[in-house]
């Protein structure tokens, strides 16, 4: 069966980049930001001044992957551009002027997570990043080298940072410029004020002053000075001093028009009810548990394979299946086979390849949190939901079990594992489990007893892990009102309503980043003053100036 229409997907490979070129040089590598101009992901627009769409953002999110498991000996990474003069303008104005509402806050969001996943990284996996700065650093620019751990500037009398969104686009910095400005770098709120409605945006010396880069360099002593602090960075990482990189092989994966379908995620989409069942599949058979063995499967190894299917799958469905507002979780397969994998991981959780999947898993889940759709999870007579599985169903809006009496056949059981305490934080850096009983010590302290316990339905609701249990009868009825309720409402209000909820309890830089472009920039990019024919959006480069709605609202 063939598919009739344009499908939108991430993968990419360094052989094919147009805009990245990645050089890996012992314990540092140097991400190169060249943009093609002509090379824009759609047609209708010249990616000039180094800016960025949709496409240049896959690159730079397949290089980082790339640096994780096929260089796991490269410590630090310095992003610094090609282009004279130019270290990138940020994304394309042309491109968000011309997309779709849909597509910008889509843009955004993989543009955000593909940021949050560099500080994941360093933060986690010890994969450190310096932001070289070799020119003009705007918008978008400068919100990638927010995201870098530390940023050098040239200080060439020209080149500047800048966020000028406010003043030149009536929209703002969407991917977490104005957030991280005040709350990761601590410039202060009258110094922000400033830098935020200026075009020019701040260069040399104040810039350093400001807090708004670490460090400034002449010309001609500015790649010592970088190299200097890449070495610096290196030495703060616990990546290994030898090791094998694992290559990242194609995945296999098949689109078809019922869906997209892979070895061990399946995303069947049902468009006439708007909604998609991901099916997420056990390992089929025992899957290595030592270290050669883990490392010799590499992207075979379970854990991750189930990672980066389920990543892709959650990308191409976000980005090619706008209507289909309800995703209905499910898993089958062997759950004991799922909690060796658990265990695998736990026990070699020092070595870097292991490290480095449950970083991806743990990425892979936060992405699935953050998506605005509706989650449902359906534990049914073939689920396996225990350990890194269960991770699925917690992230699920509501959970439905199937009570299935004993004469009827085998009910469904889920478990957890280590895995469940800790392992795959949410953006909020607190774990499922925790947030969904509000940190509650003694909830907490009695789930751990249940570790590695087959849990029925009728425990499974004593401890509330799930959120209703039908028994056969009810069962059917009772998930089909459910999923039509669901579609029946307004997808903005629940996106809205989902996003308050999901992440309830501490707040970090990445919620607010989250929270806030969920309701800024959706509003924003909807209001005439950045998109109606007038807007600043609209007439970017024309010659004309917007006109605004002056009224504050």
């Amino acid at each position: 069966m063939t598919v009739d229409r344009d499908i939108i997907t991430y993968d990419r490979h360094p052989d094919s980049y147009r805009h990245w070129a990645l050089q890996v040089d012992g314990a540092t590598a140097i991400l190169t930001l060249s943009v093609d101009e002509d090379a824009g992901l759609v047609p209708g627009y010249k990616l000039k001044l180094n800016s960025y769409d949709l496409g240049v953002d896959m690159e730079l999110y397949d290089a980082v992957q790339r640096l994780r498991f096929e260089h796991p000996c490269v410590k630090s990474v310095i992003i610094t551009s090609g282009v004279e003069r130019m270290f990138c303008a940020g994304a394309n104005i042309y491109m968000l002027g011309g997309s779709s509402h849909e597509w910008k806050v889509n843009f955004c969001k993989f543009t955000n997570e593909t940021r949050n996943g560099l500080e994941d990284s360093s933060r986690d996996n010890g994969l450190k990043f310096l932001a070289a700065c070799n020119g003009t650093t705007a918008g978008g620019g400068y919100e990638l080298a927010l995201a870098c751990d530390e940023i050098l500037l040239v200080d060439d009398r020209s080149s500047a940072v800048s966020l000028p969104e406010v003043a030149l686009l009536g929209v703002l910095p969407g991917t977490g410029g104005l957030t991280r400005v005040v709350d990761k770098r601590k410039v202060r709120r009258d110094l922000a004020d400033v830098f935020c409605t200026s075009e020019d945006g701040v260069r040399g010396r104040r810039a350093v002053e400001w807090k708004l880069v670490d460090d400034i360099a002449q010309p001609a002593a500015f790649w010592e000075r970088a190299k200097a602090h890449a070495s610096r960075l290196a030495a703060l990482s616990q990546r290994p001093e030898q090791a094998v990189g694992v290559p990242m092989t194609p995945l296999n994966r098949r689109i078809d028009a019922a869906g997209y379908h892979y070895d061990t995620v399946d995303a069947q989409v049902d468009r006439d009810n708007r909604t998609v069942t991901i099916t997420l599949r056990a390992p089929v058979q025992p899957p290595a548990t030592d270290v050669t063995g883990i490392v010799a499967a590499g992207m075979t190894w379970w854990p991750l394979k189930m990672a980066r299917e389920l990543d892709d799958a959650i990308l191409l469905l976000r980005t090619n299946e706008l209507d289909c507002g309800v995703w209905l979780l499910r898993s089958e397969g062997d759950g004991d086979l799922v909690l060796a994998a658990d265990a695998a991981l736990v026990e070699h959780q020092d070595h870097w390849f292991v490290r480095e999947v449950t970083g991806m898993l743990r990425r892979t889940l936060a992405r699935l949190d953050v998506t605005s759709r509706s989650l449902i999870a359906l534990i049914d007579e073939n689920s396996c939901f225990v350990g890194s599985l269960f991770e699925v169903a917690l992230a699920a809006d509501r959970s439905y079990m199937l009570d299935l009496p004993a004469e009827e056949g085998e009910p469904p059981v889920i478990a957890l594992s280590q895995m469940n305490f800790g392992s795959y934080a949410m953006v909020n850096d607190a774990g499922r489990l925790a947030a969904r009983f509000a940190n509650d010590a003694e909830v907490m302290s009695a789930l751990q007893q249940k570790l590695g316990q087959k849990i029925d339905p009728a425990g499974a609701d004593a401890l509330g892990l799930v959120t209703f249990i039908p028994d056969d009868i009810d069962w059917e009825d009772e998930v089909r009102l459910a999923i039509e309720e669901r579609v029946s409402l307004s997808p903005d209000a629940l996106t809205g309503m989902e996003a308050n909820l999901r992440f309830a309890g501490q707040e970090n830089v990445v919620t607010k980043v989250f929270g806030r472009l969920s309701a800024w920039q959706n509003w924003i990019f909807n209001r005439p003053n950045a998109v109606g024919d007038d807007g600043a959006l609209k007439l970017f480069g024309t010659g004309s100036r917007a006109k605004f709605n002056w009224k504050r609202v």
